[in-house]
């Protein structure tokens, strides 16, 4: 029997070198934070200590993209590396659908514990949902249908909602150390995705970090914006100084929380092996927009709307800093993460490419074009894809909708494609050209034409100077749209 004795210790031997060579993953996502407002990207007033360190000894994206201008439909480019019009999350607020293929899937085949905590926004959290993280993948969640602000209630593994007392950011990282510390004792690599709640409005800080905003310039507090009030769930109009402080102080708390993982990842010995990435969801809303240096805001296709901070820290395979102009996007974590963990790509159209190349700095140029579209399909409703039962939300939120205080879900059938479907605000980004469609009321549509390297503002068009290049751009979109769409009719699943 000594033979049998030596391979099997081998093997736990061989199991526990793997296991311990394997790089875990962190996904961080802010909620409706855009590219300017970090310290390192140049912003005027918010404080934010730790990216500014991850940007200056990690991989800076200089062009990070979000997957679409507003919340859901990013969340569902980031999960599956397929643009959100092919699964019907049109808009925030939409579902997912059951049969796609996650992040946490790949992950947990090829080994990984997989936990997610925070904004889910895919569809309701509750274990009876067909699109819970649980059904979607993940071992264990610590998640709410939507955003939160301090004291938040989160569903534990699909739960009842329970109230967790304190800042919602910290909560999280909390919550996240205990799960990894669980995942060691087993001996597992670890997979976790932290979407936060931060700096989504309505807005809320601690004493501390209000504090730092004090002082913020008389001017901003000539302007009036609207937004949802933390005592009546409601919309109200207040001067853009306070909102400004609360957003800033919230995006201090969130960078604060970084923190807190990055220094117990080094504190554990974890640090040099571990894949931390932070993105935005979406471009600065609105009422926090200081509208430099980016043309356009949250929900918009221009890059105000969809340019996010993009950084990933990985002592072990980005031993030195260095920043890249190669424009990428949150279609491309699955592609990457595939690449990472040695498992095959879904086959099924995939938006995102692999960006290993580019962590090794052996990429020279994107691939394949990045699209964007906010097509008009979500306005027209079918037959629910989904029991409008197991869609409804349960986790509370400050916001009211209907007099609700919960978030329900939508995802409809699409069977068949027609010319309208083609329609809403566009956007193709080929090397550094970028076209933007529109439809108008009456006549054609409008169509601009970028160059983002000369112009990053987006304020001159060249579509009527280069017309031959702006007609092969509008057909390389079309094209992807119809791939989308026929996406959207199921036509994936059946292969």
């Amino acid at each position: 029997m000594k033979p049998l004795i030596i391979f099997l210790s081998s093997f736990v031997i061989l199991h526990s070198s793997l296991a311990a060579t394997q790089p875990n993953v962190i996904l961080l996502m802010g909620d409706d934070h855009g590219w300017e407002e970090t310290g390192y990207n140049g912003h005027p007033h918010v404080k934010t200590p730790v990216l500014d360190e991850m940007a200056a000894t990690g991989l800076k994206f200089e062009n990070f993209y979000a997957g679409h201008p507003s919340c859901s439909p990013t969340r569902a480019s980031f999960m599956t590396g397929r643009h959100p019009n092919r699964m019907g999350t049109f808009a925030p607020g939409w579902s997912f659908r059951p049969e796609e293929i996650t992040l946490a899937h790949v992950m947990s085949k090829a080994g990984y514990q997989c936990a997610h905590f925070g904004k889910w926004h895919l569809g309701a959290v509750k274990a009876a949902s067909p699109v819970s993280p649980g059904k979607m993948g993940f071992h264990e969640w610590l998640s709410h249908d939507n955003f939160f602000e301090l004291n938040p209630s989160f569903s534990r593994n699909g739960g009842p909602p329970e109230v967790f007392r304190g800042e919602s950011s910290e909560i999280l990282v909390d919550e996240m150390i205990k799960f990894i510390d669980r995942t060691r004792k087993d001996d597992k690599p670890f997979f976790t995705v932290l979407w936060y709640g931060s700096p989504h409005e309505p807005y809320s800080g601690l004493t501390a970090d209000l504090a730092l905003y004090d002082n913020l310039p008389a001017k901003y507090s000539d302007k009036k914006v609207k937004l949802t009030s933390n005592e009546t769930g409601g919309q109200t109009t207040r001067p853009q100084g306070e909102v400004l402080r609360e957003r800033y102080a919230e995006i201090t708390a969130m960078d604060r929380s970084i923190g807190m993982l990055r220094k117990y990842l080094a504190a554990q010995g974890l640090r040099d092996n571990t894949l931390l990435f932070y993105c935005g969801d979406n471009g600065t809303s609105v009422d926090g927009s200081l509208f430099l240096p980016h043309r356009g805001v949250k929900g918009q296709i221009y890059d105000g709307g969809i340019l996010v901070p993009g950084l990933i820290e990985w002592p072990a395979r980005i031993p030195k800093p260095r920043s890249t102009k190669i424009r990428a996007s949150t279609s491309d974590l699955l592609p990457t993460l595939c690449a990472l963990a040695g498992q095959s790509l879904p086959s099924r159209p995939l938006d995102g490419i692999d960006l290993m190349p580019l962590i090794d700095g052996k990429m020279t140029a994107r691939s394949n074009p990045l699209f964007f579209w906010e097509c008009n399909i979500g306005k027209s409703k079918g037959e629910p894809y989904i029991d409008p039962e197991l869609q409804k939300g349960t986790t509370p939120l400050v916001k009211k909708s209907g007099g609700k205080a919960t978030r329900d879900f939508s995802n409809f059938k699409h069977p068949t494609i027609s010319d309208p479907d083609y329609l809403g605000p566009r956007a193709i980004i080929d090397g550094d050209m970028k076209l933007v469609i529109h439809e108008q009321k009456k006549g054609e549509p409008n169509v601009e034409l970028f160059d983002l390297k000369a112009d990053p503002a987006e304020s001159n068009d060249l579509a009527k100077g280069q017309p031959d290049l702006s007609d092969k751009l509008k057909a390389k979109l079309h094209d992807w749209q119809q791939s989308v769409l026929t996406s959207l009719t199921g036509a994936d699943y059946t292969k």
